[in-house]
């Protein structure tokens, strides 16, 4: 399987930095609770100094959704819309374990993390332009088709499994309670990306470890690298 970004993605956006974790063993009967608060309380702390708003995380994503022609004010980032929704209500519902834990670091960062169920994605995940032919399910279990031109994540059978990039998931390949082994991406564009998204990926392998005691595979991809296989 694999996870790329395509030859256009990184043409267009070459401050991009992307971090791949690939995992098997995932189960949904562990606790994250105490393993999830300093990664609260690092964004408590950020948010104390000022809204998500004028986070540089958050900043170069708003410039990339301007670019690709949204109002970054109707269509935020993940981590941007999981911070303001935790700047308002002081928490975050629980879901699952492992999203728990991947929202709370992604809160942490301020960076952009995906968890994807690989059983539900084919041979891999490319991002890339849409055709304007590809399904994508909702989590109501309504069904869209991106327009042409908008960033996605692409399987080979031409389902969306992200639509505009970061903004939001695909409830086909969203983790659950049968989900055993994902693919967890995280994606970042501002001055310090590399650094961070690095960072970001090893505080992942970590916990992965901890708590579900699993080896998983991690990798950075750059233009000259775009392929994560796994």
């Amino acid at each position: 399987m694999y996870f790329r970004h395509s030859d256009d993605i990184w043409r267009d956006y070459p401050e991009l930095a992307a971090g791949v974790i690939a995992a098997e063993g995932i189960t949904a009967d562990v606790s994250v609770d105490q393993r999830i608060e300093p990664y609260l309380a690092r964004a408590s702390a950020q948010l104390a100094e000022g809204p998500e708003s004028d986070l540089p995380e958050i900043r170069a994503w708003r410039r990339a959704f301007a670019r690709m022609g949204l109002k970054p004010t109707q269509y935020r980032c993940a981590s941007e819309a999981l911070l303001r929704r935790y700047r308002k209500e002081g928490m975050l519902p629980r879901i699952h374990p492992l999203i728990d834990l991947c929202n709370a670091i992604s809160l942490a960062f301020a960076i952009p993390v995906a968890a994807i169920d690989t059983s539900r994605i084919g041979e891999g995940i490319e991002v890339r332009y849409a055709r304007g032919d590809e399904s994508y399910l909702t989590f109501s279990g309504d069904t869209e088709t991106p327009p042409a031109g908008e960033v996605i994540f692409a399987d080979a059978d031409g389902r969306a499994h992200a639509r505009r990039w970061t903004n939001r998931q695909s409830g086909h390949s969203a983790v659950s309670p049968s989900t055993t082994s994902v693919v967890i991406v995280a994606e970042a564009m501002h001055e310090t990306a590399s650094a961070d998204v690095g960072e970001l990926v090893a505080a992942v392998e970590n916990e992965l470890r901890s708590i579900w005691s699993i080896e998983p595979r991690t990798g950075m991809l750059t233009a000259t690298s775009p392929q994560f296989e796994f």
